[in-house]
């Protein structure tokens, strides 16, 4: 329960912020050409909201033609009770509100109708650049504050755990990647995961001498859904022993390595846990490593089958590569991360139209899987970033509802002159926004069929 409210919790504040930043774009964009923004809230607030906020009208300000000025006042700001999204109701437009009552009346200066058709397109585009904007700069951020810290493959001599798909696909535990499709691959790019399970083969090193190529099926990524994949293997190296604990009574110490539990070989923690749970409230003899002497070491496990004490850092017990970038170094490095993420989630889109990867979709139980069951700053804004580019993109798709859906209206009446009549864009917003619900209830679905099948 612990762990599903800390990624709840993470994907809620995620998700908030991206919502928050996105109707930020339209709204700001409305502003400067002067269009009325009647609400701008956070969350969807059917029936009621949980805050409300309209500012006092002041004296209206008039243009030259004697018109009122659309100011920020004219906006009602609030947070909604369901957190599905957020919006902004721009006046004299057709959206989610459905406004007819509004659009029957004689356009009026300050609406988003009587602009012309770039300044609305731009209106448009907001969310979308804005999104993707908060990504560059969410990534920038990463690399000027953390810098790039990552461990070669070569230097993580235990290699990788891989997930049991990737198992089944011919990995084994402790493999160390070489090369994907013949190009070598190396732990300093971002897309070496992608580039292995879109590949036609991989080659690894096994049992630390063995060269071996696996042929990776094909579709691979739709069999992984969620999966990570592998991750580094992380060796049993001792970081802190805890008080009143079966390692303290051993005499463990800060800097052991344990090799095997009796005849158990524990190169990683993955090896090491079965091992120990197996022998639960018994005693057991533990190979260890300390000072580079190896030795035997008893120790009487409780029922609970733990000794009681805290890892290392994987970084800690492996060399590390750091690249440290300046202020000025770090925003060229944000804009290649944004794009690179962007590039590789478009081209990942080609497996969403197969059965595999309807399938695969997933809704807020799949995105919220993304989060650690622990808090991690790096984490948070590394998933926020790579949420912030897949919003902006989905966004973008010429779907009706969607502001793509606006845009392509909109593109449309630039290069024909012509502009869709309020009836078309009515039936268009409300066959976008059925088919989005169908879309939304199918992902999650998903989602709920595979936490019960899991």
């Amino acid at each position: 329960m612990e762990s599903f409210l800390m990624k709840a919790a993470q994907l809620v504040a995620a998700l908030a912020l991206l919502v928050m930043i996105h109707e930020f774009g339209h709204y700001i964009i409305a502003r400067i050409f002067g269009i009325k923004v009647e609400k701008f809230y956070l969350f969807f607030n059917p029936w009621f909201s949980l805050v409300k906020w309209k500012p006092k009208k002041k004296n209206p300000r008039l243009d030259a033609n004697g018109n009122e000025i659309a100011t920020w006042r004219d906006t009602e700001y609030g947070i909604g009770w369901l957190p599905l999204g957020g919006y902004v109701k721009i006046a004299g437009m057709i959206d989610e509100s459905m406004d007819k009552e509004q659009m029957a009346r004689p356009a009026e200066p300050w609406e988003f109708r009587s602009k012309p058709a770039y300044q609305r397109l731009l209106v448009m585009l907001g969310g979308v650049i804005f999104n993707f904007v908060l990504a560059l700069i969410i990534y920038a951020g990463i690399a000027f504050y953390w810098g790039e810290k990552y461990i070669e493959f070569h230097d993580a001599t235990e290699g990788m755990d891989f997930t049991p798909t990737a198992l089944a696909a011919g990995f084994r535990n402790g493999d160390i990647p070489l090369s994907a499709d013949g190009k070598e691959l190396h732990a300093a790019q971002e897309d070496y995961m992608l580039r292995m399970v879109e590949a036609k083969s991989v080659k690894v090193l096994r049992n630390k001498r063995d060269t071996v190529e696996i042929a990776i099926p094909e579709n691979f990524i739709l069999k992984l859904k969620d999966e990570r994949f592998m991750a580094y293997r992380m060796p049993v190296v001792i970081d802190r022993v805890q008080g009143a604990s079966a390692a303290s009574a051993a005499g463990l110490k800060e800097g052991d390595r344990i090799l095997a539990v009796d005849t158990s070989a524990t190169p990683s923690f993955t090896e090491l846990t079965p091992a120990l749970m197996s022998r639960a409230g018994k005693k057991v003899n533990l190979t260890v490593e300390r000072e580079g002497a190896t030795m035997q070491i008893p120790a009487e496990l409780p029922e609970s089958g733990k000794l009681g004490f805290q890892l290392k850092r994987i970084t800690d017990v492996y060399p590390t590569v750091t690249v440290n970038y300046g202020l000025f170094e770090s925003i060229p490095k944000g804009i290649d991360l944004g794009v690179s993420t962007l590039s590789n989630y478009v081209g990942s889109m080609k497996y969403v139209f197969t059965k595999e990867g309807a399938k695969s979709l997933g809704g807020f139980g799949a995105i919220g899987n993304m989060f650690p069951e622990r808090w991690s700053w790096l984490s948070f804004w590394e998933i926020t970033a790579f949420l912030s580019v897949a919003l902006a993109f989905m966004n973008i798709l010429p779907i009706p509802a969607l502001d793509g859906g606006h845009v392509m209206f909109l593109l449309w009446e630039m290069v024909t002159r012509r502009k869709p009549s309020e009836k078309v864009l009515e039936y268009a917003q409300v066959a976008g926004m059925i088919l989005l619900l169908i879309l939304l209830v199918y992902a999650n679905g998903n989602d709920l069929v595979r936490a019960i099948l899991k």
